[in-house]
């Protein structure tokens, strides 16, 4: 059976970003689409692992894929939203997700999920497909990732050092928190929703500064979040928060806050103009700061 992606079109699949819709669970209390953050990235990582590990290749696409055609998937590590699938002969095949990036697996001749056209990256193993979509980088290397260097530790590793990520921090200087959470220089994994979750649930002001928070406090900060992010590793391969059940404030603009019913408040905070969301009652500077 011919594969949903005919082989000629696949240089013009190889160079091209393409947007996908947005998942149903996007409501409207939402201002921004959801995105892969690190627990979606492992819980991918577990799937491949599960299904793949130390399975043959027998066909990659596109071209710049080929040379993996008969070796053998050795390993799956994921990196923040970056996810390393490590091959025989010392290839490693580099995936970012970023916004929209996603890896699915398929059945042969199982109809796919989303269009041929977003795939990035197709490796058959015989008994399924693994399919990357719409990540906007894609690489095969045999050489050390620079692209990867600056990352912090992996906030879902477990052997994460606290210490390493305090000091991380502080090593930037003063930053309001809720652009601290997501730079990836501390640590990588991080992303809006468990920002504005980890942020609410220790009542802090996303815009009071790193500067106003003892080391102790700074550190229970990253754990709240990671603590969130492990329970939903649970979770299946494509999981999604369903809007306004799973979270306290991220996605829930203008509905109560579920501690003290004050609406939800949106804010763009960074150079990115990530959207913010947050309480103004229970998130006030002076209680963030007492």
């Amino acid at each position: 059976m011919e594969s949903p992606c005919a082989s000629r079109s696949w240089h013009r699949c190889w160079g091209k970003r393409v947007s996908v819709p947005a998942p149903a669970a996007w409501s409207s209390g939402s201002t921004e689409p959801p995105v892969p953050e690190g627990d979606t990235i492992w819980r991918t990582a577990a799937a491949l692992r599960r299904s793949l590990l130390g399975q043959t290749v027998v066909a990659a696409r596109p071209a710049a894929l080929e040379r993996l055609s008969g070796s053998v998937l050795e390993d799956v590590h994921p990196v923040g939203k970056h996810l390393l699938l490590r091959f025989s002969g010392g290839w490693t095949l580099h995936s970012h997700m970023r916004l929209f990036g996603s890896w699915h697996l398929y059945r042969p001749g199982e109809r796919w999920r989303k269009s041929a056209r977003a795939a990035r990256a197709v490796l058959e193993f015989g008994d399924w497909l693994a399919v990357c979509f719409s990540a906007p980088l894609v690489e095969l290397t045999q050489q050390p990732l620079a692209g990867i260097a600056h990352l912090g530790p992996d906030i879902l590793a477990a052997d994460v050092s606290w210490e390493q990520i305090t000091r991380r921090a502080r090593a930037l200087g003063p930053v309001p928190l809720g652009e601290l959470l997501l730079d990836q220089r501390v640590c990588c994994g991080i992303g809006n929703v468990y920002k504005c979750e980890a942020l609410w649930t220790l009542g802090l002001d996303p815009w009071l500064r790193s500067d106003a928070l003892t080391d102790e406090r700074l550190t229970q900060l990253f754990i709240t979040a990671r603590q969130a992010m492990q329970a939903n590793l649970s979770g299946g391969f494509e999981r999604r928060f369903e809007s306004g059940r799973s979270r306290a404030v991220h996605g829930r603009r203008s509905r109560p806050c579920p501690r003290c019913g004050t609406a939800v408040a949106t804010r763009q905070q960074g150079e990115q103009a990530r959207w913010t969301y947050f309480c103004p009652t229970c998130q006030r500077t002076a209680a963030s700061a007492s």
